[in-house]
Parts: structure tokens; sequence; C-alpha cells
């Protein structure tokens, strides 16, 4: 009985053994297409022999020689995790115009100036005057702080974006997003692997949230936040903090880790350290019903109808002057349909 327990406990460890081992090659395959610097035919080329080496090392955990494969393997992992280590983030690169630069600030006082306010007048995706203000925000005068979310695809993935309005009327985004150079464009996999740093861009409503709204046609959803003056200026100069920290240390955005919504959760964190980690931060499309259960949005209503009304649907319609207003009209119904955010 002893020895038939011994060999179904070296079984499960080899299978085991052989499943880390693949999802290592794997890991591997995405890291070299992603980064290595030979154009796609010297990429394919180059998994060609990669594909050949881990099939052979994987085929040879069943013979006699996998001792000397598994000498082999992590040979080749060690110097693959060691180039990996050695990719570091860059702030100089050929970057796409509407991340080109990206926020800066300089606090005086109460008054808070900002540098590289994106204004960008969008007709197309790719026709677009650039407008770059440096625009300066009296930090007691922030009156109200709103979540956007904003749905490409399916109902669990959203980009998250925040607005603070301010006594005078003006509104200033923060979002954190990938930047990406003039040559790429986003990918979920790739920012597993490093593909693209992380940016903080300060936008005008018309801008950054029209672009989605009006111009990329992204269901779009607006939540008022309940939080108290003290708590939104902490969170405004949160926000110029970690963009004055990305302008001078270039960081790496990530799929799941370092993302527009862990970003914002990890401020909200800073803020206040009893807020509870829950799949929906990861899930951003979920996001709702997680504020929905914490109290951060109204909930005298069911979930459903909180979401029907977020929906800034046709309220959007027309051109970047008064935007910010419109979206803010009276809700009524429209034909946008909820992104059925509540739990799956």
């Amino acid at each position: 009985m002893t020895t038939i327990f011994a060999s179904i406990l070296r079984f499960i460890g080899r299978v085991l053994f052989f499943l880390v081992l693949a999802c290592c090659f794997i890991w591997g395959g995405f890291a070299l297409w992603y980064h290595l610097p030979l154009g796609e035919g010297g990429r394919i080329a180059v998994l060609t022999v990669w594909g050949a080496f881990s099939l052979t090392m994987l085929m040879a955990e069943f013979t006699q020689k996998r001792r000397q494969s598994r000498f082999a393997a992590g040979i080749a992992m060690l110097a693959l995790f060691g180039w990996w280590s050695m990719i570091r983030p860059s702030l100089t690169r050929d970057w796409a115009p509407d991340v080109e630069h990206t926020v800066t600030a300089r606090i005086d006082g109460n008054q808070a100036t900002l540098y590289n306010v994106r204004d960008f007048d969008w007709r197309t995706t790719t026709d677009f005057t650039p407008h770059w203000k440096t625009e300066t925000y009296d930090l007691d005068g922030i009156e109200t702080v709103d979540l956007f979310l904003s749905y490409w695809a399916g109902p669990a993935i959203a980009h998250t974006l925040v607005s603070f309005g301010f006594a005078d009327g003006r509104h200033i985004v923060f979002s954190a997003e990938i930047r990406k150079t003039r040559d790429e464009a986003f990918s979920e996999i790739g920012g597993f692997f490093k593909e693209f740093e992380l940016a903080m861009i300060a936008a005008k409503e018309s801008d950054i949230i029209r672009l989605r709204t009006n111009i990329r046609g992204e269901r779009v959803y607006r939540y008022p936040i309940r939080i108290d003056a003290a708590a939104a200026k902490a969170l405004f100069l949160l926000y110029l903090d970690t963009a004055n920290r990305l302008a001078k240390k270039a960081e790496f955005y990530n799929t799941v880790t370092t993302n527009c919504t862990t970003v914002v959760f990890d401020m909200a964190r800073t803020l206040n350290p009893g807020f509870p980690l829950d799949y929906r931060v990861l899930l951003s499309g979920y996001l709702p019903g997680y504020l929905y259960d914490e109290g951060l949005i109204a909930n005298g209503a069911p979930l459903a109808e909180v979401e029907r009304q977020a929906a800034i649907g046709s309220r959007a319609d027309g051109g970047p002057i008064g935007y910010s207003v419109r979206i803010r009209d009276e809700w009524v119904p429209t034909s946008q349909t909820p992104p059925s955010t509540s739990s799956p």
C-alpha cells in the first residue's frame, strides 16, 4: 500500500511539474513575441525555434532523459528570466499624439497648477486638433466627484475615469491609461507582458469622455460619488502626486494589477485602508455593484435603476461646447442598454 501511495504521489508531482513547465514555456513565447526587436519575420523564426525546444523538453518528461531535459530547460528559463528582468519602462519613446504628454502639477498653497491638460477637438479617432493647456484650480473649489465607466466590449470590463467638478463650472478628468507609441494598438494580452507604460492623463470632459461617447460609440455611465469635501480634496491631491511620480519614473501598465481601476482603488485605500478588496475591482465592469454595496454611490433605488439613470446615452449628442452640462441634464429614458454590471 505504501508503494502504491508513493507511486501516485510521484505521478501527481510529475503532472504538476509538466503543467508548470508548459506554462513557463507559453509565458516565454509571449514574452519573446512582445519584446524581441526583430520585426514580425524575426519573431516568428525565434518562436518557431522556441516552440520546437519547448515541445522537445516537454516530451522528454515521458522518457528516461527527463533529468537532462530539466537541466536544459532550467538554463533556458534562467536566461529568459534574466533578460526579462532587464526590460525597463521608458519616458522617452515616440508616443501616440493623445499620450504624447502626461499631466504634472505644482501646488502653491491652495492653488494647483496643472500642466499638459488635454483638450483635443475630436472629429474622428484619427482626425483631431490637439490642444495641451496649463490650468490652475482652487482646491477648496472642488464640489463634485464623478466616476465614469466606459464599456467597449462585454459587461465585465470597463475603462474607469474620475472627474472633479469645481465651483467655477470646470471639470477635470483623470484617467490612468496605456502610453502607447505611434505604431502600437491596445492589446489585453500585451498588457501582461510589459508592452505599455502607464500614463496619467488629465483632460476636459469634452475631450476624454466625449471621445468615448460620440467618437468611439462606447457605452458610458456617470456615477456621482458620495464623498465629503476633505476626502475629495485629498483624492485630487493623490492624483496629482501619482501624476508627478509617473512623469519622473516610468512604470509598466499591467492588464490586471496596474490598470485604470486598480490605480483608483489604491488611492482610495490610501484614504481609507478599510476598503475591502473585491473581484469587482479587477472586473471593473461590475464596479457599480461594489460602489453600491459600499454606499459610495446612490443606493436608495435598486442597482438596475441606478445603472439606468447613470447611462449618458443621447444626452452626449452634439459638439464639445456645453458637453459637461448636457450629460448632467435631468435623466430621461434612452436606448442605451445597461451593461448588466450586477454580479454574474
